[in-house]
């Protein structure tokens, strides 16, 4: 019987009554030494002067398709602007070291199946190669991560996830909120969740965020369940709005979950009228003197906070705003 080979990574299958008498070296050259390969060979792939390199595939012999790590050597920019590494359309992963010399703006490298979809290997760096790992199912190709960097790269190299949904969830090992990057759009809209910080280079290279045209920022107005004895918790948002009961004697106590450097505004707003609002010792005023509402019905009054500390709430109020 003829022998026949592994899909993946083309590995003899000795078929019954074959080599009787070099069994074993067909299992040690076409099997033992191919896997060796597969999981951990090393080969170099010479670029420059085509604009596709195939890498070819040898049943049952060495090939460079099956080595574990390819490194991309030569130049492109050149004689190619763009160069694709066609490899066989199987499941197969490759770690790619890039060391080419770029030459003009734009040029890159590109690896794809055989029938498949190309994508872009990672630049490597004037001091430093780019490390990748690429994976292909058949059809297409996918990087896993970006310049030796663990992740899942960039949005824009992995179109990981858009506006709170995963895209490509075999790329995904993680939540939607653990997603590190969004995908930048002018018609998408994304949600960042948990702490940012955002950071200039140094004192004298500050970092700016800034709003441009036809865009806004802005923190909304969180209604307040309204009890006789209520604590905001500013965990919520910076901005409230607190319908005052009328007739009803109401006390602000301490915020719950206060940061310092926190400041909004807190609106007040009589119901049918004579409403009345204490505060907690944590709420400080001009002089220490502590303001009184409008009590006429629907009046609206605005308490201006800012944060000193964590237990401490400077602030100021605004009465019966009107026209």
């Amino acid at each position: 019987m003829a022998s026949t080979y592994t899909t993946n990574i083309r590995l003899t299958k000795q078929g019954d009554g074959d080599n009787p008498n070099t069994w074993g070296t067909v299992l040690n050259n076409q099997v033992i030494s191919l896997v060796d390969q597969a999981v951990a060979g090393y080969t170099t792939v010479s670029i420059g002067a085509n604009a596709t390199v195939t890498l070819s595939a040898v049943e049952g012999g060495t090939d460079k398709p099956r080595q574990a790590f390819l490194e991309v050597q030569g130049t492109v920019g050149s004689a190619q602007s763009n160069i694709t590494l066609l490899v066989p359309a199987v499941q197969k992963g490759y770690v790619i070291v890039n060391k080419t010399t770029i030459t003009s703006a734009g040029a890159f490298v590109k690896i794809k199946p055989v029938g498949g979809a190309a994508v872009t290997i990672p630049s490597n760096t004037a001091t430093s190669a780019a490390i990748s790992h690429y994976v292909t199912d058949n059809s297409a190709g996918y990087f896993l991560n970006h310049k030796g960097v663990p992740g899942l790269g960039t949005a824009a190299e992995a179109n990981i996830a858009v506006s709170g949904s995963i895209v490509n969830a075999a790329l995904t090992p993680v939540s939607v909120a653990d997603t590190r990057y969004l995908q930048v759009s002018a018609s998408v809209n994304a949600t960042l969740t948990g702490t940012k910080v955002f950071v200039g280079a140094s004192v004298t290279t500050p970092g700016n965020i800034v709003v441009g045209t036809n865009a806004r920022t802005y923190n909304p107005i969180t209604t307040v369940s309204v009890t006789t004895c209520m604590s905001l918790n500013f965990a919520i948002g910076n901005n409230f709005l607190i319908s005052v009961a009328g007739s009803t004697a109401h006390t602000l106590k301490a915020p719950a979950n206060c940061t310092a450097g926190q400041s909004g505004n807190i609106y007040l707003v009589q119901v049918s009228g004579n409403g009345t609002l204490a505060y907690n010792a944590a709420w400080q005023f001009v002089s220490a003197s502590v303001p009184t509402l409008t009590t006429t019905a629907n009046a609206v009054d605005i308490l201006t906070y800012a944060a000193r500390s964590a237990t401490t709430i400077d602030a100021v109020i605004l009465h019966k705003l009107s026209r």
